[in-house]
């Protein structure tokens, strides 16, 4: 009778190599998602408490349970690239892999988004948000030029009453906010 030591198994190719630093690469997500986690917690329980407490469920409970949650998650995936578990490639049906990025529609979003920010506290939220939608869509390949504007002044209005008028949440609203 031959033991396993004297008798080795071999493995299946590829399975005894050495694994270089590209195939930890995913520990770099880990990384960042116990930075952002003790960020969260940190910044919440350094959190001033001037304010005043409605029913059991404070301010603080919400950003220690993410914050939590994020840093046990990032536990758990270093966990699963150490042991050798890696993420599956996208299989999506309609996406190339081997196309470049489209660098141009990238650039168009980012100013979309920056041009939002800088004016909402200038014109309000629901024309910076105008811009910002309607500049999204035609960076994203819409070339209706009545819609476009049309649908994004209305989902923007609409979401700054909802958050304004219906959940209490006060968004800057420039020239609307004596309308309503």
């Amino acid at each position: 009778m031959t033991s396993t030591v004297d008798n080795p198994v071999e493995e299946p190719s590829g399975l005894g190599k050495t694994r270089s630093w590209r195939d930890y690469s995913e520990l770099g997500i880990c990384l960042l998602l116990l930075a952002v986690g003790v960020l969260v917690l940190t910044d919440t329980l350094t959190m001033s408490a001037d304010f005043t407490q409605r029913g059991p469920v404070g301010p603080k409970t919400v950003p220690i349970i993410v914050g939590a949650g994020l840093i046990v998650v990032s536990l758990l995936l270093a966990r699963d690239v150490l042991r050798g578990g890696r993420g599956e490639a996208e299989a999506g049906e309609d996406v190339d892999l081997s196309a470049p990025t489209d660098w141009r529609t990238v650039l168009m979003l980012s100013g979309a988004f920056l041009v939002n920010a800088a004016l909402i506290d200038t014109v309000g939220f629901p024309i910076s948000s105008t811009i910002m939608f309607w500049g999204s869509a035609y960076a994203l390949g819409s070339r209706n030029h009545v819609r476009d504007p049309l649908i994004a002044a209305v989902v923007s209005v609409v979401t700054w009453l909802v958050f304004n008028e219906l959940l209490g949440v006060p968004l800057p609203g420039g020239p609307l906010m004596g309308a309503f």
